[in-house]
This record gives structure tokens, C-alpha cells and sequence, in this order.
């Protein structure tokens, strides 16, 4: 049996982005990618009641959403072509349960203007393996009941629906959320890995283009 522990690291390279750990540093880079009510209107950090239009209340948002100490935040940038190096978006893994093998993967935000790119579908490639490779047997990942483009993102990956959790934690506005929840365990990582590949290979080598934003 594989003993699980939290994948801490440094800048992680792959060919369409890079994970790196998100730094308080990052605030103005990061909220120029994802601080547009659009991503929050999907339930993102609470739901519209979290979303702030300006960097200093972003970041005392920031501040108490991400897990800085306890997980892998990580800041996703372009690799290659006329934007390499933007930031587009963050992701997480983090909730370790060590002794169970188990974590979560999410917290996860883009650029609108890079929806539907292989973006996503690298950063959960990168994530997931960082997970797998040491030694977790479950990673749960999942949505607000009402973010329809989150879920059907996380069901295109192969991840396998558990279940709605009802009335499991509150939005910014007091009300509450019933999440949508799914999981990928450690036997099912490979078909998982595969068909994130493809997705990558059907890129073939052009960087990705940032598309319009409809906001």
C-alpha cells in the first residue's frame, strides 16, 4: 500500500501551461483573469454576493478563500505564442486526508477567454498525476448544483458522479448550496489520463489563442 502525502512543489511545466504556487504577489495577475462577475454568477467563491470589482477587496477575498498553508494553490499561466506567460486561472488540490489517501481538486477558476481551450484539461491533467503519483487513492472534485458549465467540464473528464450533497456548506449570501459531487480513484487514473491526452494531442502543437470574452 502507497502511502499518500501532499504533492507540495515548485513550477510544474507543461505544453500548453505551467503551474506554479499562487502568491499573494499574484492578486493583481489573478484577479485580472478571473475577477468578472460572470465566474462568480456560476457559483465560484460563494456565488455573486463574493465577487469584488476591485484589486483591494479581491484580495481580502483571496485571503480567506484559498488554503495558502494547507494546500497546493496553484496560478496557471500560458506557455507559448503572442501570451505566453499570462496568467489565466488557479486551481487547487488540497482537503488531504492523508491516513484515507484521499483530496479535493477545485477552487478552480479561468480567463472566460480561455473556456472551452485545452487549458482546463491540462491543468487537471498536471494536477491529477501530481495526486496519483503520490500516492492518493481519491480525488473528489466538485460544483455547484447550478453551474451547469462546471459540471458537464467535470464529467467530460471521466470523473464518475457520486451524488448531490444537499445544503453542504453557504454561499456568500447566507443561503445555501447543494454541490454536485464527483471522484476519480487511483485504478480509474489511467483511462482518466488518456482521454485528457487526447484532448491535448488534438491540439497538435499551436499555443492557445485567448477567444473573445462575452462579458
Amino acid at each position: 500500500m502507497r502511502c499518500a502525502r501532499p504533492p507540495f512543489g515548485d513550477v510544474v511545466e507543461g505544453r500548453f501551461i505551467s503551474l506554479e504556487p499562487l502568491t499573494r504577489q499574484l492578486m493583481p495577475e489573478l484577479f485580472a483573469a478571473i475577477g468578472h462577475p460572470q465566474i462568480f454568477a456560476g457559483g465560484y467563491g460563494g456565488g455573486p454576493a463574493a465577487y469584488r470589482d476591485t484589486i483591494e477587496g479581491f484580495a481580502q477575498f483571496a485571503e480567506s478563500y484559498y488554503a495558502w498553508d494547507a494546500a497546493n494553490v496553484h496560478a496557471i499561466r500560458l506557455r507559448g505564442g503572442p501570451h505566453d506567460g499570462l496568467v489565466v486561472g488557479t486551481s487547487t488540490l488540497g482537503d488531504f486526508d492523508v491516513s484515507l489517501g484521499y483530496a479535493h481538486l477545485g477552487w478552480t477558476a479561468y480567463d472566460p477567454r480561455v473556456w472551452g481551450t485545452v487549458v482546463n484539461a491540462e491543468a487537471k491533467l498536471l494536477i491529477l498525476g501530481s495526486a496519483f503519483d503520490n500516492g492518493f487513492e481519491r480525488v473528489k472534485i466538485q460544483a455547484d448544483v447550478l453551474n451547469a458549465r462546471s459540471r458537464a467540464a467535470i464529467q467530460k473528464l471521466g470523473a464518475t458522479f457520486e451524488g448531490i450533497a444537499r445544503h453542504d456548506m453557504r454561499r456568500a449570501d447566507g443561503a445555501w448550496r447543494d454541490s454536485a459531487i464527483f471522484s476519480i480513484l487511483s485504478d480509474e487514473w489511467a483511462g482518466v489520463r488518456r482521454g485528457l491526452e487526447r484532448r491535448l494531442e488534438a491540439q497538435g502543437g499551436r499555443p492557445v489563442e485567448l477567444r473573445v470574452s462575452e462579458e
